[in-house]
């Protein structure tokens, strides 16, 4: 791709980002109506001019409940993001600075959890807790730190065996120098393209998660609880009740997917 072109698709990306933060930010200015009014007269509207998306089986507008669910989707992503974030830059500098025993448990507990695919290890936690926002956040937290730690991992052993380090060594400067100044920064730069691909799968995970029932229970505007509570009307025609909210699961995830990206085939250009 062109650097043009990668522009363009840059801004295109930020553009949509920009209005799933206005909606959770500020969802009145976005759909000024309640997301849980009922209105039984109205109830399983196809999309119109009133309903540009559409009602659900009680009646409540399509549009205004995933613009207000996008505030607690988002919140559920970029938490899990930094829970797995955090718990992966634990890890790979354990692994990083600890030497050969640090490296040793490091790869272990990464080799431990990896052992259950990502969205089975969610269930595994959720099944120790109750259904709900905050076991859900930490459950999609905790299965994403082995990938982070195990990519942070090797990023930091290859810029610490790099030639620039080696530079610092040779020209006197210590190790607590080499790792604030050199190590630590070049190490974690990956970090702003492994959050924006993560919120897009945390957001995704998060609302599988709900859809199987183990989150924000009806009739919160969660995208998620909203595809399962469509799922049912799928076969009577309701495909609207399931069609906009994962669309916009989806927007995010390839949001985030093509933002950290393209970021990171800029940041790559650029050195």
């Amino acid at each position: 791709m062109s650097r043009a072109l990668r522009r363009i698709a840059i801004g295109l990306c930020l553009a949509v980002a920009a209005w799933f933060v206005l909606a959770a930010l500020f969802p009145q200015w976005l759909a000024p109506g309640d997301p849980l009014a009922v209105d039984p007269s109205a109830a399983y509207s196809a999309p119109g001019a009133g309903h540009p998306f559409g009602t659900d089986e009680s009646g409540r507008d399509i549009y205004t409940r995933v613009v207000h669910g996008t505030a607690q989707s988002l919140t559920i992503g970029l938490a899990a993001t930094t829970i797995g974030l955090a718990l992966g830059v634990l890890l790979a500098t354990l692994s990083g600075l600890g030497g050969p025993v640090g490296d040793w448990i490091s790869t272990r507990i990464v080799e431990t959890l990896y052992a259950f695919p990502g969205i089975l290890l969610a269930l595994l936690l959720l099944s120790l807790t109750s259904p709900g926002i905050v076991p859900t956040t930490i459950a999609v937290g905790l299965s994403t730190a082995p990938g982070y730690a195990r990519m942070l991992r090797t990023q930091f052993l290859r810029v610490r065996a790099s030639a620039y380090v080696e530079a610092d060594r040779v020209m006197g400067r210590g190790p607590w120098f080499r790792l604030v100044r050199t190590i630590l920064p070049n190490a974690f730069q990956p970090l702003f393209a492994l959050a924006t691909l993560g919120i897009g799968q945390a957001v995704v995970w998060a609302s599988a998660l709900s859809y199987l029932g183990l989150g924000d229970p009806p009739p919160s505007p969660e995208w998620g609880a909203m595809l399962n509570a469509g799922a049912t009307y799928l076969p009577s025609g309701g495909w609207w009740m399931s069609v906009f909210p994962g669309s916009a699961i989806a927007a995010v995830a390839v949001t985030g997917t093509l933002l950290g990206r393209l970021r990171n085939a800029e940041a790559r250009e650029a050195r």
